[in-house]
């Protein structure tokens, strides 16, 4: 039963789960049997029922049982019976029932000398020291006086114990001769599993002691009970009534559950606890097995009915749940759950939800994932362990069950959360980062620093050549619906290998790698997409030349640098951009592209860290706004290009081409050019032509100085 007010928070169908964990508890660690221990049980079994008869048995086959066991020395005999009625096979009993009174007198005097069984019963037990049982009930009230006294200590106990209108009680005859009686009742739970044993109960305005606890009074020779209860002397409540704290019984002192109810630390059913009544019948049980010990006497055959269910087993006779309830108490292996544990149990519950939440917004998945279970693990262990070495049962149920929920909680927030920002990444770089690169800065946001942060970054810029001339005869739908038709494949090729795209300036495109995360060879990446816009433009080109219009052509331009990175703009509107010298070098070498008449060219920074592609060296050239010259290379293709016979020459005839331009013997190169020419196909013949003419420009010009050939033109 919860106790308010923790009885809002854990409710009590929490108790099935918590019975079931204490229940494990026992049938793991369950208390050993004793041999030795100063219980038996003496049980009408099928055995005794086949040599006997049927049940019930006459009072004086009773009475023979009761003298044989007080003969072997019985320190109590317990009969966990209820004789409330004389015996109905005694002959007198049979006779009251005839009709005619002559028949009735007639049969008195045959039988008047006749022995009485009750008579006989009743004289057995007053020659013995006998329990015998009673049962608590709401419709019957006691008329015998109670066998035993009890005296209160503290307040009275009253309230708080298990209540009844009165008592069945056994037959005057036998109530006036036995030494003690206690009641039989189970209360078990909802399950029907005896777990909590009342040692008091109420009936009607007297306290009517336990069959189990009256045996230990006889059996001490006591006369009274002493029940020590809230308030008593070194027991303070602060005043408040909590109940029963103990009961003292002779020199046992019982430690009870408000209700004065105790739960017992039961043992496995055992051989040597059992003696069957035909055994002390015969005259053939030691006297060993009966000497100084209590002696419960009860049904044990499975006809009789009286079964219990116990946290070890599901049918036990009702008879050794008493005897082994007497074992614990003798033994002191009771169980207590203490008024503080619920406390306890929340303190501990609010403590383990407030770690994991800290584990799960503060500590790697894998750790958390692993500490949930474990923390659960600890409880188990730890509520196990107080169990088995100070009988206490505290909840491992509850603060598991709150830990569990919170990390379900926990982690369905959590991952509301990361969703959400997942998304908010997604609606931020979705439509200009490649989709792995989302997903990256999703799974690692804190990796992504806004506001400005200097990086080494490859860049690149990419101009729509005759831009205006294309324009001039389109409609503004028509016109958009080109340039969507011309950027999106463009776009696809850049964000396929994990660029940013910075932005599109009216025909332009700038992108950029190795921002906002970490690219890994992004000098390839940023070349293999120019390569993959140089793939796309080629199959736009054939589909307009298939609708009638003419091919377009475009410039890239490459170039790697430090460059600063981050939120760029006015507190009112930003985007996430680039800055810096490197970006300026990229966007003229697009520029120089037209004047080189080639598609793509790059800085030694690009050439220099993907040096398996294949790539021409086209020399130096002076750009506007800088002072120095800059090599520049033109991408001709990838690794295989690169490895073909093919270009190998070509490549080789094009280095002896620049080498002769360099020593300004300008009528090699022309040979050279020639040569090329034969081995090449447009548009790269357009770039030959460049050195061809520029060589006629060096050779008619003689006032050029000697480093004028070396500097190949001026862009402006």
């Amino acid at each position: 039963m919860v106790v308010m007010p923790w009885g809002v928070i854990q409710p009590r169908a929490l108790d099935d789960i918590r019975n079931f964990a204490f229940d494990a508890f026992q049938r793991q660690s369950p208390r050993a049997y004793d041999p030795d221990a100063p219980v038996r049980v003496i049980g009408i079994d099928e055995e005794s029922l086949a040599l006997y008869g049927q049940w019930p048995w006459p009072r004086k086959r009773l009475a023979d049982l009761t003298r044989r066991l007080n003969d072997l020395g019985a320190e109590a005999i317990v009969y966990d019976m209820i004789f409330a009625e004389s015996d109905r096979a005694n002959i007198k009993s049979y006779i009251s029932t005839l009709a005619e009174a002559r028949e009735r007198k007639y049969f008195e005097q045959l039988i008047s000398t006749a022995p009485d069984g009750d008579s006989d019963f009743a004289s057995a037990i007053k020659q013995s020291t006998v329990v015998l049982g009673e049962v608590v009930s709401e419709s019957s009230v006691r008329i015998e006086k109670p066998k035993a006294g009890f005296v209160i200590l503290g307040d009275n106990p009253s309230a708080f114990l298990v209540t009844y209108q009165g008592v069945i009680a056994p037959f005057h005859e036998f109530y006036e001769a036995t030494s003690g009686v206690g009641a039989t009742n189970w209360l078990p739970d909802h399950d029907q599993v005896v777990r909590r044993i009342p040692l008091v109960f109420r009936a009607g305005n007297e306290f009517t002691p336990s069959l189990a606890l009256e045996a230990l009074r006889v059996a001490q020779g006591a006369q009274s009970y002493i029940i020590k209860s809230s308030n008593a002397s070194y027991q303070t409540a602060f005043g408040k009534k909590t109940g029963v704290n103990a009961i003292k019984v002779g020199n046992l002192e019982i430690q009870t559950g408000p209700a004065a109810d105790i739960r017992p630390r039961y043992s496995y059913a055992h051989y040597s606890r059992s003696i069957s009544a035909r055994s002390v019948l015969e005259g053939i049980v030691p006297r060993s097995q009966i000497e100084g010990r209590i002696i419960f006497v009860g049904a044990r055959a499975v006809g009789l009915g009286d079964f219990r269910a116990t946290p070890l087993e599901p049918a036990v006779a009702g008879v050794e749940v008493h005897a082994q309830l007497v074992e614990s108490l003798l033994s002191g292996a009771l169980l207590s759950r203490p008024d503080w544990a619920i406390g306890l149990e929340l303190v501990v519950a609010i403590i383990s939800f407030l770690l994991t939440m800290a584990l799960l917004f503060f500590a790697s998945p894998l750790v958390a994932a692993a500490c949930g279970p474990s923390i659960v693990m600890i409880f188990i262990m730890s509520s196990f362990a107080l169990y088995e070495y100070m009988g206490l049962l505290i909840d491992p149920i509850y603060p598991s069950a709150v830990v569990l929920g919170g990390y379900l909680v926990g982690s369905v927030t959590l991952w509301r959360v990361e969703r959400m920002a997942h998304d908010q990444v997604s609606r931020a770089f979705g439509k200009f980062v490649a989709p792995a690169v989302v997903e990256r800065i999703a799974e690692n946001p804190d990796r992504l620093v806004l506001g400005g942060e200097t990086r080494d970054l490859s860049i690149l810029f990419c101009d729509l050549r005759n831009f205006s001339t294309i324009s001039e005869g389109l409609s503004a739908a028509d016109l958009t619906r080109f340039m969507n038709n011309y950027f999106t494949p463009l776009t696809d090729a850049i964000l396929n290998q994990d660029g940013t795209i910075d932005k599109y300036i009216g025909d332009s495109v700038m992108a950029f790698w190795n921002a906002p995360l970490d690219i890994k060879d992004h000098q390839l990446k940023s070349a293999k997409a120019a390569l993959m816009m140089r793939d796309a433009l080629k199959v736009l080109n054939k589909d307009r030349v298939a609708h009638g219009h003419e091919k377009i052509a475009f410039g890239v331009g490459l170039h790697s640098g430090s460059c600063s990175v981050g939120n760029m703009g006015s507190n009112r509107r930003f985007d996430y951009s680039i800055l810096g010298d490197a970006v300026n070098l990229a966007s003229r070498l697009e520029g120089v592209c037209k004047i080189l008449a080639t598609d793509i060219l790059a800085t030694v920074t690009i050439r220099d860290a993907t040096p398996d592609l294949a790539w021409l060296d086209l020399g130096l050239v002076r750009v506007v706004g800088r002072t120095e010259s800059v090599q520049v290379f033109a991408l001709v293709g990838d690794e295989l290009v690169a490895r073909s016979n093919t270009f190998i020459e070509w490549r080789r005839q094009h280095i002896s081409m620049m080498d002769n331009y360099r020593k300004f013997d300008f009528e090699s190169v022309r040979r050279d050019v020639a040569r090329i020419e034969t081995m090449i196909q447009s548009p790269w013949k357009e770039l030959y032509d460049k050195f061809k003419h520029r060589s006629l420009y060096h050779a008619n010009n003689t006032e050029q100085t000697p480093e004028e050939p070396i500097l190949v033109l001026r862009h402006k």
